[in-house]
């Protein structure tokens, strides 16, 4: 039998497979598909301080390899959730992880001091968000912005922060530091790749927003280098994701470096892809006599 548990600070996982935000909601529309007591966490859905109705359609777009969304961060606001959504993801026997998305430090700060005070099990401090005090720079694209923003948060909560960093930056080792200074006790992996896709025949962007974050199959390599790169540089846990299609997917994030990982894109095209990735990491490790899955972690061996 494979040990599947993962220790991403302290919080024990199950397994290491956590159902990215924003390709699975809050759990209620795959629980007809899945077990969802099987996987290793769920992050919710992207939360803000007030509702928001998202970005005008057209929002997502299939292209190569890849989908592109700007969807906006549509949610129902934070006290829905407190009401609603977040007793329900608690009765689904995993690990319950709230991401939150402010669009200023005091909101950030804000949300974080309200969960607080809740039973979720952990905080995703999403830092690919534009943030409005700022000239809706994202807040993931400089260090000292990083630095901030997590240390005031940090101060605000004693539940596990883990910190969700953008690709979209020179050096994302650099942000992964600034996040470890502040208190992180972990770092999620990447999120989106900024791109576009244009509509020939009008000559206009196919999304309504002009530009969109590319996630899927074609982010992958991108991501294990970033994944790697930052497994390098700090000493807490990463949790890695970008294309994740399959167990082989997860299990080559792992040797990069990752403790546990997210399936997003995945999601939308297969139901059922965050239990099967549990059930083929299980077989790959069994085949090749792993004990734990843990200690594919930094496996790679580099020439």
């Amino acid at each position: 039998m494979v040990n599947l548990a993962v220790q991403i600070g302290s919080l024990t996982l199950k397994n290491p497979v956590v159902a990215a935000s924003g390709t699975f909601g809050f759990g209620r529309e795959m629980q007809q598909w899945n077990d969802l007591s099987q996987l290793g966490a769920i992050s919710s859905k992207g939360l803000t301080l007030n509702p928001r109705l998202g970005n005008d359609p057209p929002r997502v777009a299939e292209t190569s390899g890849g989908l592109l969304n700007s969807v906006g961060l549509q949610n129902p606001g934070l006290q829905a959730f407190l009401a609603t959504e977040l007793p329900f993801m608690k009765s689904l026997g995993t690990t319950i992880i709230a991401n939150i998305a402010g669009h200023s430090l005091e909101e950030n700060v804000a949300m974080a001091e309200q969960l607080d005070a809740t039973d979720v099990d952990g905080i995703e401090l999403n830092l690919s968000c534009p943030n409005v005090s700022k000239g809706c720079m994202a807040f993931g694209s400089s260090a000292p912005m990083i630095e901030e923003v997590v240390r005031a948060v940090r101060a605000q909560t004693t539940k596990p922060l883990w910190v969700k960093l953008t690709p979209n930056v020179t050096s994302i080792a650099d942000m992964a530091l600034a996040a470890e200074a502040a208190g992180a006790d972990a770092v999620s992996l990447i999120n989106t790749l900024l791109g576009l896709a244009i509509d020939r025949k009008s000559r206009r962007p196919v999304l309504r927003n002009n530009t969109g974050g590319l996630s899927g199959p074609a982010v992958k390599p991108v991501a294990l280098r970033m994944v790697w790169d930052v497994y390098r540089a700090v000493r807490i846990p990463i949790i890695g994701m970008g294309g994740i299609m399959n167990g082989e997917d997860a299990i080559e994030f792992m040797l990069a470096g990752a403790s546990a990982i997210q399936v997003g894109t995945a999601n939308l095209i297969r139901p059922t892809a965050c239990q099967d990735v549990v059930t083929q990491m299980n077989l790959i490790a069994q085949s090749e006599n792993m004990s734990r899955l843990s200690e594919y972690t930094g496996l790679m061996q580099p020439w």
